[in-house]
């Protein structure tokens, strides 16, 4: 259940905000810290679903994703005047646009009936059919394993499905055109502050613009994941409020998605702020609009554009500049025009992390290395200068035609929170593989043999080792085979049925620490 402070949370945030005069429908999303000093429970249902995610997808166990459903229409015969309600889904997920569709379909039978309807099962990588309100959703949750790019259920889309409703080609990507549409001319520069962490504010005119722009400047990066906090829809009842908008020390490396003219001043002192307008409609061409000064942000009346000091490392893109220009020209969809803006981040990303990701492989011990009989070697620590000496000849020049200060750009980088989050996650594949070649050594070593060799004690503490090494490969999903588990039991089995009886009952109860 949730506790009374979230519920309350999500109450006021639909208490004199921003929107309250627009009727109709509107959907938006926010995020909100879990309350500290509780001990995270997760079932074991949702660990096997993060371990299969790609990292953009994982949940973040400090956080909450707020999904909501909107309404507010005339109606005279309440006393205010209008029908207010609202559908909030709470999820540890960020699946915006699976939990944006479920919502569409439920919302307005809920807003009539007052009942709730949801049924959920989810496993990564397999075609679901969720029935919801008489509508059959279909869709895939991607793996770790799937090609950054690809979208499987587009593919799977030409085999016959009469039963099939709604057919979702993600769970959580956003429309990236339509977002960055009244930014247009400084998407290149909108990746490189992401990309290091920069503090940043979008201002916006209701809550589905401020939470989507900032959930498509969170996935421009992707498939790095964003590794610092982000508010698509930030309001002044946030427990975060105070700590966001002090003026006594820097602001944090944190994205906030805000409505409300309060903030126009109290969030001017930030260093880079977007300013949307209305989202253009489709075939509108987008106005060049030049980056602003800050000092010239002064009331809520400030021009839509990016307001901010500061200089890229890179060279502009003119291409995909171009290239996207040409499609609103011609009228094509907004939706293929995400996909080119989204591979075109994909393949700047990756040109990017390429070669970190090279050097990173370097810093694990050879093979040869892992014997059976020691620890596993730690791995090599980080160098910056090294790193940076491998940019010469296998940097991102090699897959990227983009010219500008890739080292300036990399030293920054290496300071951010982004680098460290994705530091750390390699830091633990890597440790894991470790873990698992030194079990598979163990593996093939003829464990029995060398047993009979050593005295009890220690064939006693080598049983004990291996058990626990079994245990360590379960609890921390070691990239290891079933069959070299089952393996080590074996051998565990051969060693105990070799000793004393007394031992050998003493070591078949004894579990694992």
């Amino acid at each position: 259940k949730m506790r009374i402070k979230h519920s309350k949370y999500c109450c006021l945030l639909f208490i004199s905000s921003p929107y309250i005069g627009c009727l109709g429908d509107t959907q938006f999303c926010f995020r909100f810290r879990r309350s500290s000093g509780r001990k995270v429970s997760l079932c074991c249902f949702l660990d096997q679903l993060d371990r299969d995610l790609p990292v953009y997808l994982k949940k973040d166990p400090a956080y909450y994703y707020g999904y909501v459903y909107f309404r507010q229409v005339r109606d005279k015969s309440l006393k205010r005047g209008y029908f207010q309600k609202s559908l909030v889904l709470v999820s540890k997920l960020p699946y915006i646009h699976f939990f944006r569709t479920v919502l569409k379909q439920i919302a307005p039978e809920y807003f009539e009936k007052s009942e709730a309807f949801l049924e959920a099962g989810s496993v990564p990588g397999e075609i679901l059919h969720l029935p919801i309100m008489g509508v059959v959703m279909k869709l895939r949750i991607p793996t770790y394993r799937d090609k950054p790019g690809t979208t499987q259920v587009v593919q799977n889309m030409h085999q016959t499905d009469a039963q099939i409703s709604v057919a979702l080609p993600t769970v959580h990507e956003v429309d990236l055109f339509r977002c960055f549409c009244p930014v247009f001319f400084h998407i290149q520069m909108l990746w490189e502050l992401v990309l290091l962490g920069e503090p940043l504010v979008v201002m916006a005119p209701s809550p589905s613009e401020s939470s989507e722009t900032v959930l498509a400047l969170v996935s421009c990066i992707s498939p790095l994941k964003y590794c610092s906090d982000f508010r698509p829809y930030f309001t002044i009842h946030d427990s975060e409020f105070k700590e966001y908008t002090t003026r006594t020390q820097a602001p944090p490396s944190v994205i906030l998605g805000v409505t409300n003219p309060f903030f126009a001043k109290t969030l001017q002192h930030w260093p880079h702020i977007i300013r949307i307008g209305d989202i253009k409609l489709p075939g509108e061409v987008p106005k060049q609009v030049k980056v602003k000064k800050l000092k010239n942000l002064k009331t809520l009346d400030s021009k839509p554009g990016v307001y901010t000091s500061y200089k890229t490392y890179l060279n502009k893109d003119e291409e995909i500049i171009k290239q996207l220009q040409k499609g609103v020209q011609q009228k094509r969809p907004s939706e293929a025009q995400s996909v080119i803006l989204r591979r075109y981040f994909l393949e700047l990303t990756e040109s990017f992390i390429i070669p970190l990701e090279r050097y990173v492989a370097s810093l694990m011990p050879l093979q040869k290395c892992i014997s059976p009989w020691k620890s596993p070697p730690p791995l090599r620590q980080f160098s910056q200068e090294d790193f940076m000496k491998t940019l010469e000849k296998a940097g991102p020049q090699l897959t990227s035609g983009l010219k500008g200060d890739w080292i300036g750009l990399y030293r920054h980088f290496l300071k951010s929170p982004n680098f460290d989050g994705w530091f750390r996650s390699r830091q633990k594949e890597m440790t894991q593989k470790l873990e698992a070649l030194h079990l598979e050594a163990l593996c093939n070593e003829n464990l029995v043999f060398w047993s009979q060799k050593h005295t009890e004690v220690e064939t006693v503490d080598l049983v004990l080792k291996l058990k626990n090494k079994l245990l360590q490969a379960g609890r921390e999903h070691l990239p290891v085979k079933t069959d070299t588990l089952k393996k080590l039991q074996r051998h565990i089995d051969d060693i105990i049925l070799a000793l004393p009886d007394d031992l050998q009952d003493i070591l078949l109860k004894t579990g694992t620490t």
